[in-house]
């Protein structure tokens, strides 16, 4: 697979993994077994991917357990990316809520490290914007842990434009991690711009719309118990039946040139910018297989336009959280001294 660089140095394969759903974000009873998880990493290596994504408030912590051993092995030949800023006891923080208090960063980065076998964090994201921590004490203490040796790469992630270029003037930010699909484009007017002019890449984390854009989702599906897609208001009625005509322009499509509607959603996302590199999540093998496989998709001219036509004709209706999750999203954080 060919290789990306996100900011100045995190050269990556163009398609990572995501790991979220491995320990049961789309409905407990869902998930994979440990056997299994570590199967489909290890799968993704002999695919060529060389970029996972992982999070120590999924699970929480058994997620970044599962990536660590899976990668063990071939460390020296992955990138491994994982998030702080969720509250946790062991972290110094009361259970909770978000912290980004510099003293609870330096103790998720000494346990995730632990959790994932390594000594060393190629990308460390702040899950959250704190709105308590002004994001220069959060960019000052990753700088720390980057002189320390602990962490290679500084992250943000759904971070407001001018947090990113705060946080920016502190510490090199090589990639904002941000939903980002030809469903859900709002990034597109503000966070965008700021990454070109900064040299900053972006990670689209559902890149597949949570699975909506690979063309098995209809207006008949049902979400499994556990699955935070069954609260989610652009998933449910009238606005599901909406959001169904832009599945119908991927599915013609995807007729036409041979992909799947999935394969096809991924090649437009890299056909955006150069420095986008999506991380599509699964807990199967085939899907692994298909999403990787977007890699090799040429699309014309033409096509791209099809797809950016049909981007910017579909009314998406409908929030891409329940409420609460939606108001922790493009966050600006507090000033110094505020």
């Amino acid at each position: 697979m060919k290789q990306r660089t996100l900011g100045s140095g995190l050269t990556v394969s163009e398609i990572g993994l995501g790991c979220m759903s491995l320990t049961g974000a789309y409905g407990a009873s869902t998930g994979p077994t440990r056997e299994d998880a570590v199967a489909l990493i290890r799968r993704a290596v002999d695919l060529g991917v060389t970029f996972f994504d992982t999070a120590e408030v999924y699970g929480p912590f058994a997620n970044e357990d599962i990536v660590g051993e899976a990668l063990e092995p071939i460390r020296d030949k992955v990138a491994i990316a994982t998030k702080f800023g969720f509250a946790f006891a062991e972290n110094g923080a009361e259970p909770g809520g978000l912290c980004s208090r510099p003293d609870s960063i330096r103790r998720a980065v000494d346990h995730s490290l632990r959790r994932l076998r390594t000594d060393r964090i190629d990308l460390c994201y702040q899950h959250r914007v704190d709105p308590q921590v002004p994001i220069e004490d959060v960019a000052g203490a990753v700088a720390e842990l980057v002189e320390a040796g602990k962490v290679l790469h500084f992250g943000l992630s759904e971070a407001a434009a001018a947090t990113i270029r705060r946080a920016h003037a502190v510490h090199p930010v090589a990639a904002v991690q941000s939903e980002y699909s030809m469903w859900w484009r709002d990034r597109e007017r503000d966070t965008i711009p700021v990454l070109a002019e900064l040299g900053i890449g972006l990670v689209p984390y559902s890149p597949l719309g949570k699975g909506f854009l690979t063309g098995t989702i209809d207006a008949s599906t049902t979400f499994a118990e556990g699955d935070f897609r069954g609260q989610t208001p652009r998933f449910q009625g009238e606005a599901l039946a909406a959001n169904l005509a832009l599945v119908d322009v991927l599915n013609r499509l995807a007729a036409e040139t041979g992909a799947t509607p999935a394969q096809l959603a991924l090649a437009w996302l890299l056909n955006q910018q150069p420095w986008i590199v999506p991380i599509p999540g699964t807990k199967r093998i085939e899907r692994l297989e298909e999403n990787t496989a977007a890699a090799a998709v040429e699309l014309n001219a033409a096509q791209l336009a099809d797809l950016r036509a049909a981007a910017d004709q579909v009314q998406i209706v409908g929030a891409r959280y329940p409420e609460a999750q939606d108001r922790m999203v493009n966050q600006e954080a507090p000033l110094p001294g505020a």
